[in-house]
């Protein structure tokens, strides 16, 4: 015969209150080092292991369609065969886009790593490795190979491309918050609204990393929203004022029964710009000051 469990006693609430005055937000420089993540994850083995069996047995069953529609027929072989291979040829081209989108997010993060070097080779190879492929690479290169400060490297940098790609980022931002205002009002309920400013928000990452030379797939993409996610603490700091203040007023009685829904709109268009910064720090290789 089992004894008793004895009762539980549940947990007591309790308060958890900070000291006052409460100390800024901000973060804290202290360094905390975590175990080493595993390179491959348990979704991104399952999802590889499945793909080649996928695709491997796919490979194995056409292959034996074609040997045998070129045993009845050379014509119906040689047909089996193209359309084969036009298929396969398909997915190969997805999938090296998809490698090459990666490596450009990759050459992003070493490029971000040399210029944030202090070894001043360092930094002045990255320099111009970025430079070489932009329309100004003729007079930034003799530029970076003249100075001879590695500061005075990103302030150049930092004054002439990024600025032009800022400029330029924030362009397609505007554009996408007008977009994103037509279409929350256009919209028949919140929830289609929502799914519409989540799709503009994520084409309009795309179209800063296009911007900067890169063309990302799924994969990228996904990855690309995650270093954005994380370059909006960058830049959002400067923002989160003015978003909530746009949002108190756009969100008063009076403006709410002259304008209804279009409050909502303002503030999710001006998350549009912020989005479009915080992609075009993501996008490029130059660290933050």
């Amino acid at each position: 015969m089992s004894e008793p469990r004895p009762n539980t006693l549940p947990v007591a609430p309790r308060i958890e209150a900070e000291e006052l005055p409460a100390p800024r937000l901000a973060p804290i420089p202290i360094v905390v080092d975590l175990p080493a993540a595993e390179r491959w994850g348990m979704p991104a083995l399952v999802v590889t292991g499945a793909s080649i069996l996928v695709l491997g047995l796919a490979a194995v069953e056409t292959g034996n369609l074609v040997a045998d529609e070129f045993a009845r027929s050379p014509f119906l072989g040689g047909a089996t065969a193209g359309i084969a291979l036009t298929g396969f040829g398909l997915i190969g081209a997805g999938f090296w886009r998809e490698l090459t989108a990666l490596a450009a997010l990759r050459a992003v993060d070493r490029l971000r790593r040399g210029l944030a070097s202090t070894n001043a080779v360092r930094r002045v190879k990255a320099a111009r490795e970025w430079v070489r492929d932009l329309p100004e690479a003729a007079t930034l290169l003799p530029a970076i190979d003249a100075i001879n400060d590695p500061d005075a490297v990103l302030a150049l940098l930092r004054d002439g491309p990024a600025a032009s790609f800022r400029v330029r980022a924030e362009a397609l931002g505007r554009a996408a918050a007008v977009q994103s205002v037509a279409g929350i009002a256009a919209m028949p309920s919140p929830g289609l609204a929502a799914l519409f400013v989540a799709w503009r928000g994520v084409r309009l990452v795309r179209q800063v990393a296009a911007l900067h030379g890169m063309r990302p797939g799924l994969l990228a993409t996904l990855g690309l929203l995650r270093r954005t996610a994380l370059a909006a603490g960058a830049v959002a700091g400067v923002e989160m004022a003015t978003n909530a203040a746009a949002h108190a007023v756009l969100s008063s009685g009076l403006v709410s029964q002259v304008a209804g829904e279009m409050a909502g709109a303002g503030v999710a268009a001006r998350r549009m710009i912020v989005l479009a910064r915080a992609a075009s720090v993501a996008c490029s290789p130059l660290p933050e000051p």
